[in-house]
């Protein structure tokens, strides 16, 4: 019965991207009725799900760390493609999306994914246990990336408004693609142990999960078969947010939301499948691997999607607003303050998963009744 179940499971992961194309190709251009709608956010949703599965098969593939950053790195391939697929239809409405689809991703990442990790793993194993040089120097990473993406542009003279003039945006996309850069060397090749799961604090376990003994890691083959999924999958997706996005963004206006929702929207949808990965990881006692997700997720986030929307911003009409307001900076140094004390110990109880999952209440409730 299980592997009838595991079969299924396979099957229709790799049968959406699939689907998700075919529908991409039947639609694309053309007015969707709000049956097709329907049908394409499920497709949608679906398809979000089987990436993330088909980058789970080449992370177990590669290993940890780098299983960790594949996923990262496909999520937030996803987000991005999002994002400036809906600045180019958006119109003038849409100057701000980057910047709150980004800021939604690392309140949701920093706080969301690693709250509730550290919660479930320290109810069930007593004590949450991580690697504190490794979330220590991810974290210190994702607050200077948001410090000089997010928050300087609010306070820069050279353009009115919270924006970058053209140099200063080509400073911050070239020094996070640096920062990035430098953070996954060091995660997979100088310091690669500060980022492996623990038994105690500060001493690294380099083995495989018990429940990860018997399965053996997929054959080549069958990781190229779902890294060719993998994008098939990504392009469904892109292509029928794309379709979807006008009723989206209709639906977050009729229901007199702020324009603010629809990047939390997006935030959530990419972020979903890999929260339920990070809350796996927490639950095998592999709290390291959870806080990977998390704070990685962030970084990629921030790290990827500033220099993509920078070179987008070339053929995109209208401003890119991407400085952050005051209540937004306070949720911000509130996230990091509170990071680096819950990151430095190397272990956790529910407290600081629950103080991370209030801030994250804060965001959203803010989020929606600014």
């Amino acid at each position: 019965m299980i592997g009838w179940f595991r079969t299924i499971g396979e099957r229709w992961t790799n049968l959406v991207p699939v689907l998700a194309v075919v529908l991409l190709a039947l639609t694309w251009g053309s007015k969707l009725s709000g049956a097709v709608i329907a049908v394409a956010v499920v497709v949608l949703a679906a398809a979000v799900l089987a990436a993330v599965h088909h980058a789970e098969v080449v992370a177990h593939r590669v290993g940890e760390p780098f299983g960790s950053l594949v996923l990262a790195v496909a999520v937030t391939i996803i987000e991005v493609a999002l994002i400036v697929t809906l600045m180019i239809d958006g119109g003038p409405d849409t100057a701000s999306l980057a910047r709150d689809t980004v800021f939604a991703a690392v309140m949701i990442t920093c706080n969301g994914i690693l709250g509730v990790s550290l919660l479930v793993g320290s109810l069930r194993h007593g004590t949450a246990t991580f690697n504190p040089e490794g979330a220590g120097a991810a974290l210190a990473t994702v607050a200077t990336l948001a410090g000089l993406t997010l928050v300087l542009p609010t306070f820069t003279t050279s353009k009115p408004g919270p924006e970058f003039s053209g140099v200063q945006l080509t400073f911050a996309a070239v020094t996070s693609l640096i920062l990035y850069g430098l953070f996954v060397a060091t995660q997979t090749v100088r310091h690669r142990d500060y980022f492996l799961p623990v038994v105690k604090p500060g001493k690294p376990k380099p083995v495989v999960d018990p429940e990860d003994e018997h399965a053996a890691a997929p054959s080549t083959r069958t990781a190229m078969i779902s890294l060719g999924l993998l994008g098939m999958a990504l392009v469904g997706v892109v292509g029928l947010a794309k379709g979807v996005s006008p009723a989206i963004e209709s639906g977050v206006k009729s229901a007199g939301l702020p324009h603010a929702v629809v990047g939390v929207i997006i935030a959530l949808l990419v972020l979903l499948p890999e929260t339920i990965a990070a809350v796996r990881a927490a639950q095998r006692n592999r709290v390291q691997t959870s806080v990977n997700l998390a704070l990685g997720s962030a970084m990629a986030s921030i790290g990827l999607t500033i220099p993509a929307v920078a070179i987008a911003s070339l053929w995109l009409s209208g401003p890119l607003v991407l400085g952050l307001g005051n209540t937004h900076m306070v949720l911000l140094t509130l996230t990091v303050v509170v990071g680096a004390l819950t990151v430095r110990p190397g272990r956790a109880t529910p407290l600081q998963g629950g103080v991370h999952l209030v801030i994250l209440a804060a965001y959203l409730e803010l989020a929606i009744n600014p």
